[in-house]
């Protein structure tokens, strides 16, 4: 199967030079020039990574990020010339999987794209592997070398959601309306009690996965490459 990529930027140039390295690669490029296009193109066409630019007009990189979230279950590179922490912040917050800046090699961003479908092959039927812990969505419970455990709706579907987008930042609003719904009215806490919970039975592995505390923004679990 031939992998289809998106790739939006208002810069014919820098659509031109992903072109290349994308057709190179053997990928099948989808180019838009703004946001309204890349969303006609998702609607239309099977897409499994997008890269897009940040500063975009119209619909800006951000927004176009956050409404592929809520529709499309793929990978996103956001890329942008602007390197400072806040911009980065609002990238990942808008839900992005990762963030290039500009100007960029075209071997790492190729590294990135690799990465992050194979991340997302991990995670994309009923059940997660990661490592030697499996995640069963069917049956609710969690397989590790033989032995079955079985834990808490929430802290299972709370795993689940990390698992399901391994090295993306959540914050802890974004996690409260996943899990619980929009109608919860209970506070960010009950976030910060079960991630202490999933840590302490899963302290032993390691080798597997962590869930790890992003400073200022959330959580997100990470696959320990093999």
């Amino acid at each position: 199967m031939r992998i289809h990529l998106l790739v939006a930027d208002d810069d014919p140039h820098i659509r031109e030079l992903l072109r290349f390295i994308l057709e190179k690669e053997g990928y099948v490029p989808h180019e838009a020039e703004d946001g309204e296009q890349a969303m006609r193109i998702l609607e239309n066409e099977q897409v499994h990574l997008a890269v897009i630019d940040v500063m975009m007009p119209g619909k800006t990189g951000l927004e176009l990020c956050e409404e592929i979230r809520r529709h499309h279950d793929i990978p996103v590179i956001l890329l942008t010339a602007k390197g400072e922490i806040d911009d980065k912040e609002k990238g990942f917050l808008s839900g992005t999987d990762d963030y290039m800046v500009k100007p960029f090699e075209p071997k790492e961003l190729l590294f990135r794209i690799r990465a992050l479908l194979r991340r997302y092959q991990l995670v994309s039927s009923e059940t997660i592997k990661l490592g030697r812990t499996m995640i069963d969505r069917r049956s609710y419970e969690i397989h590790i070398d033989g032995d079955t455990l079985v834990l808490p709706l929430k802290e299972f579907e709370l795993l689940s959601h990390l698992a399901s987008n391994p090295g993306r930042i959540f914050t802890r609003d974004q996690l409260l309306q996943a899990i619980w719904g929009a109608d919860y009215e209970g506070d960010s806490r009950t976030i910060d009690v079960h991630i202490k919970r999933l840590r302490e039975r899963f302290h032993d592995r390691p080798e597997d996965f962590v869930i790890t505390t992003v400073r200022g923004l959330g959580y997100k679990l990470e696959v320990t490459e093999p």
